[in-house]
């Protein structure tokens, strides 16, 4: 089981967070008495810049789930097909070489799932296997690359291809003033990226996993996920995340690393998703290490913003192509996401 490449796709349109700042102001400033405030909270979150797939003054005019599901299933399928091509074309493979099709998102709802519209978009073959998931936010890039090596195991000669698309933006709910959706609009954006997943008798190289595992925190259902409302889907989002990381992350990494004898002083790359400041502050401290050591996560947030499931691919990505990784190196792939649960991959290049 190895990864072979990781491909992305961003939406055109760009702004910095001071412009997506004063955009939200504009709209709330009549009915958000401390304005301040907004502002100091936008800026904590230390996001340089993020993608939106349509225009800022379009955001304040979304209304109801049929307009953002449209715009949805339009924007994901073109990032999706973009993604897709950018990672199979690297490492020279065709669509129709696909054997399975997974497709992780949390932002948007479409039946035929976005998966199934795509492999008529890239004429992929007929007895491509298929697995749509919907709801594990966050979470979803590293359990998705979980669940790929599974079946690559089960299939040697296989090659699959996890595909993230997340459209934050059309999650933005203009009428809801709470310190959640507020901190959700100055943290999230959208972005698509494709990793392509092979067997171990599958004659390319990439880094392979060598083990798996999840974690699942009882009686969390409200630390994080959405509401589904009349308008879309309303964030939750609890300031108690960090608190779960510090609580939970050391111990399970070295639950997860002790079964194959490994210890944290082993890991030479950590991908980690970038879920914001504090978590990421949290995942240093908890688990004793630099944030030169998180630098890709930290790239990726002040760069792109929180991508939901996307994010942690495209740290994935930075880390294959620019840390220079040695032949024996290990990486330690994780995020956290609605359950509240956790995920691991262990990579050895």
């Amino acid at each position: 089981m190895k990864i072979i490449s990781v491909g992305t796709a961003f939406p055109k349109y760009e702004y910095t967070q001071r412009q997506l700042t004063e955009a939200l102001l504009h709209v709330w400033k009549k009915k958000y008495f401390n304005v301040e405030r907004l502002r100091l909270l936008h800026q904590n979150l230390l996001v340089g810049t993020r993608r939106f797939c349509i225009p800022l003054e379009e955001i304040a005019e979304l209304q109801g789930l049929e307009s953002r599901t449209n715009h949805y299933i339009t924007h994901a399928v073109n990032l999706g097909e973009e993604a897709i091509f950018n990672a199979l074309e690297t490492v020279g493979l065709w669509p129709d070489q696909v054997d399975h099709l997974f497709f992780t998102s949390v932002t948007g709802i479409a039946t035929p799932s976005i998966d199934a519209r795509l492999v008529n978009r890239l004429k992929m073959k007929n007895s491509i296997r298929r697995t749509p998931i919907f709801g594990l936010g966050c979470l979803g890039g590293a359990a998705g690359i979980a669940r790929a090596m599974d079946y690559v195991k089960a299939y040697p000669d296989h090659i699959a291809v996890l595909l993230s698309v997340e459209l934050c933006s059309l999650t933005i709910q203009k009428n809801d003033l709470t310190i959640p959706n507020i901190v959700g609009t100055g943290l999230f954006g959208d972005g698509a990226a494709a990793v392509v997943i092979a067997g171990a008798n599958v004659e390319l190289e990439g880094p392979k996993a060598i083990t798996t595992r999840s974690a699942f925190y009882p009686e969390t259902e409200r630390i994080m996920g959405w509401d589904i409302v009349d308008e879309g889907f309303k964030i939750v989002l609890s300031p108690h995340v960090p608190k779960v990381v510090t609580t939970h992350a050391k111990t399970d990494v070295q639950i997860f690393l002790g079964a194959v004898g490994l210890s944290l002083e082993q890991i030479e790359h950590y991908i980690c998703h970038p879920g914001g400041p504090k978590v990421l502050e949290a995942l240093q401290e908890t688990l004793g290490i630099s944030a030169e050591k998180l630098k890709l996560s930290w790239q990726t947030l002040r760069e792109m913003g929180n991508m939901s499931s996307t994010s942690v691919l495209l740290v994935l990505k930075e880390t294959m192509e620019r840390s220079n990784p040695e032949t024996g190196d290990y990486g330690l792939l994780m995020a956290m996401g609605p359950g509240f649960c956790s995920e691991w991959v262990l990579l050895q290049w």
